[in-house]
C-alpha cells in the first residue's frame, strides 16, 4: 500500500474517531414531583420521569383505584353536545386570528427546520468571471508583459464550481438540527395550546350568554309579577286597607325589576359581540335555541393520573420542547469552541484568452483541500455563549416544572369547584322553591289581611335574587367542567 493511500486512510480513521466525541448531552426529562392522583398532597408525590405511582385517578379523593382514562382524550365535538356551541367552536377554529398566528409560527419553524436539515449537505457555488488588467507601462508588471508576452494587458476567463463541506466531527450540526426540530414541535404544541384555550373561551362565553338569557327571562317574569303586586296593593289602597306608602314601595320594587332588564340586555349584547369576535366574525347577534337548563354537566368526568398530564397537555409539552431545544443549543455552543474540519474542492475552466476558454482538456483545472480551523481568541464570545446557553437551559427546566405544577393546580382547582358547586346548586334549587312558595303565600295572606305589603315585597325580592343566583351557579358548573377539560389538555383534537 502506497504512502498516499495510507495517509488518506489515516485521515478517515481520525475523522471517525473524532466523530464519536459528541458535544452536549442527550435530553432526559427532569424529575417532576407530582401527586399520585389529583386531590392528594404534593408531599406524597412521585417523579414523572420514573415509574408511574398509580394507574390513574377518578375524582378528587376517594378510595377508588385510579384509572388512566381522561376526558382530555374526548374530541371537543363529542364533549360538547350543544349543536350551536359546536358550530361556534368550528367557526372559531377556522376564523380566530390568534390561532391563525399560531399556525403561521408553525410554518416559520418548519422553514428553519428544513434549513437545519440541509446543514448536513455541502455548499456549492458556481462562478463565472472575466477580467482584464492594464498595468502601468513603467511598472515591473508592465515591462514584463511587453518584454515576454508582447502585450500591454492581461486577460483572464474563468468558469468554476466550488464545493465546501463541513464535517460534523463534534456533532454540532446534529445538535443544531435537534434544536430546530424541538423548536418546530414547540410551535406545533403551542398551536394546540392556543386551540384548547380558544375552545374553552368560546364555551365559557356561550354558557355566560345562556346565563344572561336565563336571568333576562327571570327579570321579565319578576317585572310581570311586580305589575300584579302593584295592582293588588292599589286595590287595597282604594279599599282603605293600605296607605300610599305601600303603593310607592311596590312601585319601587317594580322599578328595580325593570332596571335589571336593560342592564342584562346590555351585558347580553356585549357578550354576543365578544363571542362573535372570538370566532373571527363581525359583532352581531347569535341565533340559538338552547337554554341554560338544557346544557347539563356530563355525569362522568374522569381525570386520569397526574403523570399522564405531562404528555397530554399541549402547553406543558411545548414547555418540554423548549427545554429540549435549550439542551441542544448547549451542545451547539460547545461545538463552536472546538476545531472545524472543512473539505473544499474547486474545478472548472480557466484561460487567459477568450478563444482558448473552452479548450478541453487544456483549460481544465482542479483544486482540493482540507482545513482545520481552531478558534483561539474571540474576546470571550464563545465561552460567554456557552455559559448563557447553560443558564437558558436551567431557566427552561424551571419553566417546565412551573408549567407542570400549574397544570396540576388547575385540575385540582376545577375538581374542587365542581364538587362545591354541586352542593351550592342543591341549596340554590331549594332556595328557589322556598322563596317561590313564600311569595305565593305572602300574596294569599295579604289578600286575606293576614300579612302586610312589606312581606309581599320582601318575598318577591328574595325570589328574584334566588332565581338569578341559581342561573349563575348553573353557569359556574358548566364553566368548571369546561376548565377541567381544558386543564387536562382537552380541546385540541
Amino acid at each position: 500500500m502506497t504512502k498516499k493511500y495510507i495517509s488518506v486512510l489515516t485521515v478517515f480513521i481520525a475523522i471517525i474517531i473524532l466523530a464519536a466525541c459528541r458535544v452536549g448531552r442527550d435530553y432526559k426529562q427532569p424529575a417532576l414531583v407530582l401527586p399520585e392522583r389529583f386531590g392528594d398532597n404534593a408531599s406524597s408525590g412521585t417523579s414523572a420521569a420514573g415509574d408511574k405511582a398509580a394507574s390513574g385517578t377518578s375524582t378528587a379523593g376517594g378510595g377508588k383505584a385510579p384509572s388512566d382514562t381522561s376526558i382530555a382524550e374526548i374530541p371537543w365535538k363529542n364533549f360538547f353536545a350543544d349543536t350551536t356551541l359546536q358550530r361556534l367552536i368550528a367557526a372559531g377554529l377556522s376564523g380566530n386570528y390568534d390561532l391563525q398566528l399560531a399556525v403561521k409560527r408553525i410554518e416559520e419553524s418548519s422553514a428553519y427546520l428544513k434549513e437545519a436539515k440541509s446543514a448536513w449537505l455541502p455548499t456549492a457555488t458556481l462562478n463565472v468571471s472575466a477580467n482584464t488588467t492594464n498595468p502601468s507601462d513603467n511598472s515591473l508588471n508592465g515591462l514584463s508583459l511587453s518584454s515576454f508576452l508582447g502585450t500591454d494587458h492581461i486577460e483572464d476567463y474563468s468558469l468554476n464550481a466550488a464545493v465546501s463541506w463541513e464535517i460534523d466531527v463534534w456533532g454540532k450540526i446534529r445538535r443544531q438540527k435537534e434544536a430546530a426540530l424541538a423548536s418546530y414541535l414547540e410551535t406545533y404544541e403551542g398551536a394546540h395550546a392556543v386551540q384548547t384555550t380558544l375552545v374553552s373561551d368560546i364555551a365559557n362565553a356561550y354558557y355566560n350568554m345562556l346565563m344572561l338569557d336565563a336571568q333576562l327571562k327571570v327579570a321579565k317574569n319578576s317585572l310581570s309579577l311586580s305589575d300584579t303586586i302593584v295592582q293588588m296593593i292599589r286595590l287595597q289602597k282604594t279599599a282603605g286597607e293600605v296607605t300610599e306608602l305601600g303603593v310607592q314601595q311596590a312601585i319601587s320594587q317594580q322599578q328595580t325589576a325593570a332596571l335589571l332588564i336593560p342592564q342584562l340586555e346590555q351585558a347580553l349584547a356585549i357578550q354576543e359581540n365578544s363571542l362573535r369576535i372570538l370566532t373571527g366574525e363581525l359583532p352581531g347577534t347569535i341565533v340559538r335555541s338552547q337554554q341554560l337548563s338544557t346544557n347539563l354537566m356530563r355525569e362522568s368526568l374522569p381525570v386520569g393520573i397526574p403523570a399522564n398530564l405531562i404528555s397530554k397537555r399541549p402547553d406543558v409539552r411545548a414547555g418540554e420542547m423548549a427545554l429540549v431545544a435549550a439542551n441542544a443549543k448547549v451542545g451547539v455552543a460547545q461545538g463552536s469552541m472546538y476545531p472545524t474540519l472543512t473539505l473544499t474542492a474547486t474545478g472548472g475552466l480557466n484561460a487567459f484568452k477568450a478563444s482558448d476558454w473552452f479548450t478541453v482538456p487544456a483549460s481544465l483545472f482542479g483544486v482540493a483541500a482540507a482545513g482545520i480551523t481552531q478558534p483561539l481568541f474571540q474576546h470571550r464570545q464563545l465561552k460567554t455563549q456557552l455559559e448563557v446557553a447553560k443558564i437558558q437551559r436551567e431557566e427552561a427546566v424551571i419553566r417546565f416544572r412551573q408549567l407542570a405544577l400549574d397544570a396540576v393546580g388547575e385540575v385540582s382547582n376545577s375538581l374542587v369547584k365542581l364538587d362545591k358547586l354541586k352542593s351550592q346548586q342543591t341549596i340554590a334549587s331549594q332556595q328557589v322553591e322556598t322563596t317561590q312558595l313564600a311569595t305565593r303565600q305572602a300574596q294569599l295572606l295579604f289578600r286575606s289581611g293576614m300579612a302586610n305589603y312589606l312581606e309581599v315585597i320582601t318575598a318577591q325580592g328574595k325570589y328574584l335574587q334566588a332565581e338569578l343566583t341559581q342561573a349563575d351557579i348553573t353557569r359556574q358548573q358548566l364553566s368548571a367542567g369546561v376548565e377541567l377539560y381544558r386543564s387536562l389538555g382537552g380541546g385540541w383534537n
